[in-house]
This record gives structure tokens, C-alpha cells and sequence, in this order.
């Protein structure tokens, strides 16, 4: 069975728009497009809308997986807790005739929508090919192994699977993570700063092909 696929919040943020909104939550990522379209002109959409892009795992008691919930003071009842607003598949706070609630699954339970996991942790790393000296530095996720790791890279070099992948002079086991690879994790005290780049650890690419390489 595939891996499922690590974003870091940078890449889920990117996704905030009406045509293109993600949501993370609970460690998971959701693609809350459809949902929109499906629903669209529905005022119980602003509070999603608002928070696009988002991590919105405060919504949620991470025991239960469900919307938070509390005594409401009129009624004595137990309710959720949605202090933006009340949103869609959110029940009205009293019993109302027009409420529909065929809809099934509520969106936040529906794993339709979940593209994959949210990175608990990202890195930074400087990616060196030997053969064009070109060099790029990459925000990848903690859990990602190298190989998921070159699918990121791919987009700046297409033949980098053609290439070996070396740290200090050894070679690196593409099926495993930076960590397990024994790469450290760049200096935090440098992290943010304009030398943050020169502390981040560098993996250096050597070309398969290249007669010059012993």
C-alpha cells in the first residue's frame, strides 16, 4: 500500500482561495474544494472560508475527533462549540423545521476530502548538483524519506533519480528519512537568519553517468 503524502503547513497555506481551499486538522490535510462547489452560496461556509489555508485542529476535542462541545447556560444542553460562527452541518441551536439533515456524514468526519498527513515537523536542506554546481534549498518534511524527498526535487532537476544522493561522502539510503539517515537537523539558532542557509545540512547529487567520479 502507497505512503500517504506529507505536506508542510507553507504548502497547505498556498491553498486558500474559493476555487482552491485546504484545511488541516488532527494531523491530516483536506481538500475542502468540493465541498464548497457543492454547497456553494451557503452562508454556513464564511467560518470555513475564513479560516483557508489554516490548521483548525482548535476546533476539535483530539479525543473524540468532534467539534468541541459545551453546556449551553439558557438551555442546560450539551452543544458545539463554535465560537467563529456556527458552520455547515452545524445543527441551529434550536429545533428548526427548515434544517436539513439528510446530508449524511458531517464534512469534518467525511474522509472524502483528506489528501494526507501534516508534517509534525519540517527541515531545511540545501540540495548541491556536483555536475551543474546548481544549488537549492528545500523545506521537506521531517517523516519524508529520500526518495518521497526527490519528488519534491523534481521540479528543479527532472533527472534526479539518475544522480546519487551523498551526505559527507557516503552514500544515502533513499528509502529511509534524513534522520535515519544520520543528517542532522540545521542549527535553530541560526533558523530565520540571513546565515540560515549556510547551517542547513547539504546533500550533494553526483551524476550516475559521470566518468569523473571515483
Amino acid at each position: 500500500m502507497r505512503r500517504q503524502k506529507y505536506f508542510t503547513p507553507t504548502e497547505v497555506s498556498l491553498h486558500n482561495t474559493l476555487k482552491d481551499i485546504w484545511v488541516s486538522y488532527l494531523g491530516k490535510v483536506y481538500d475542502l474544494t468540493p465541498l464548497l462547489e457543492e454547497n456553494k452560496g451557503d452562508v454556513l461556509l464564511k467560518p470555513i472560508i475564513e479560516c483557508a489555508g489554516k490548521d483548525i485542529s482548535h476546533w476539535f476535542d483530539p479525543k473524540t475527533k468532534d467539534i468541541l462541545t459545551h453546556v449551553d447556560l439558557m438551555t442546560g444542553c450539551i452543544k458545539y462549540y463554535t465560537p467563529r460562527g456556527r458552520f455547515l452541518h452545524i445543527p441551529p441551536p434550536c429545533p428548526r423545521t427548515d434544517w436539513a439533515n439528510d446530508f449524511g456524514k458531517p464534512w469534518w468526519k467525511d474522509n472524502r476530502y483528506e489528501v494526507g498527513l501534516l508534517s509534525a515537523k519540517t527541515r531545511w536542506i540545501r540540495i548541491i548538483n556536483t555536475l551543474t554546481a546548481q544549488e537549492q534549498r528545500l523545506e521537506v518534511c521531517s517523516e519524508e524519506t529520500l526518495d518521497e524527498i526527490l519528488q519534491r526535487y523534481l521540479c528543479y532537476n527532472s533527472h534526479a533519480a539518475s544522480y546519487t544522493w551523498k551526505h559527507n561522502g557516503v552514500n544515502l539510503d533513499m528509502s529511509k528519512t534524513l534522520s535515519e539517515n544520520g543528517i542532522p537537523e540545521e542549527d535553530e539558532f541560526y533558523c530565520g537568519s540571513p546565515e540560515c542557509n549556510l547551517f542547513s545540512p547539504s546533500i550533494c547529487l553526483y551524476f550516475n553517468d559521470d566518468l569523473t567520479e571515483l
